[in-house]
């Protein structure tokens, strides 16, 4: 099965001049990103609601074979806490992310570290997500008054079968009943290494593996050692044997993520990890070979 490394967001200015090179236009920071990993997390909508206008703006700086993977926002995991969550889904997705047709990855929802194991409001919550394109059209109809003329209720193309991941921080989630519910639903448990803070629960309960690398020491600044590296890769090719996989690097703060993505992916295809100045001409490289049009820019 496949595995797409990639990076969690790619808007970062630190990265201008180090991962992005000197000159690229803020504009193509996307474009870029997106021809040296097959998948990239989108993270402002964990922020606020995004419009159909940016989906549809992502959709088409990336490659044919790409996937998004989308941040559930936090007003539904650390506002509303899950409960009663029902209009707010609504308005998440008829936000936009029915612009971005089979480019829709993983749907990935992140809960607050104070968030305690409830069986009653997991099972609820997971009862109201969609799980096919028809499901989001018709959940994202019953958006509230702050969507009107400004939402996407129809799938621009196919959408693929919906698929959900769910991190949690806190320990009370080591649960066997947590496992049980996350495979009566379908849904795949984040694989979230953080740097020892939150629980690791890595077990298989659907079609899919999604794991997020925070920081091996450091939680988001931390970067990853080429034994770590390689025993990431151990763990990532496991799940292959039965799962498509994703796996996101989040430890953005000193510009590790896409070097720690494209070395792991690296070793991965059976290659030696580089050193990072070497790691940034690779990659360049490689958007340079796959996207012409960037040499004239």
């Amino acid at each position: 099965m496949r595995a797409r490394v990639g990076i969690s967001g790619w808007t970062y200015p630190p990265w201008r001049g180090v991962f992005y090179p000197a000159g690229l236009r803020q504009a193509d920071e996307l474009a870029f990103a997106s021809r040296a990993f097959p998948s990239i997390e989108l993270n402002g909508s964990f922020y606020s609601l995004m419009r159909p206008q940016s989906y549809r703006a992502w959709r088409a700086a990336v490659p044919e074979d790409f996937q998004f993977a989308v941040k559930g926002g936090r007003f539904i995991t650390h506002m509303k806490r899950l409960k009663g969550a029902e209009t707010a889904l609504a308005n998440f997705f008829a936000s936009g992310l029915l612009c971005l047709g089979p480019k829709l990855g993983p749907i990935l929802w992140q809960l607050p570290p104070t968030l305690r194991f409830d069986a009653d409001v997991l099972r609820a919550f997971f009862d109201l997500l969609p799980r096919s394109g028809r499901e989001m059209e018709k959940l994202a109809r019953k958006h509230d008054a702050r969507l009107a003329g400004r939402s996407q209720l129809e799938a621009e193309g196919d959408i693929p079968p919906l698929r959900h991941a769910l991190e949690v921080r806190h320990p009370s989630f080591q649960d066997a009943r947590y496992v049980d519910i996350l495979r009566e639903h379908g849904v795949a448990s984040c694989v979230a290494d953080s740097a020892g803070l939150y629980p690791v629960i890595d077990v298989a309960t659907t079609n899919f593996a999604y794991a997020r690398l925070h920081g091996a020491s450091e939680l988001y600044v931390s970067g990853y050692s080429n034994a770590e590296l390689r025993a990431w890769a151990a763990r990532v090719r496991t799940w292959q044997r039965r799962r498509e996989v994703f796996v996101f690097f989040d430890n953005d703060v000193k510009v590790r993520a896409p070097f720690d993505a494209l070395n792991l992916t690296r070793i991965l295809e059976g290659k030696r990890p580089q050193a990072l100045p070497q790691a940034q001409a690779t990659v360049t490289e490689r958007a340079r070979t796959v996207w012409p049009a960037w040499q004239t820019r």
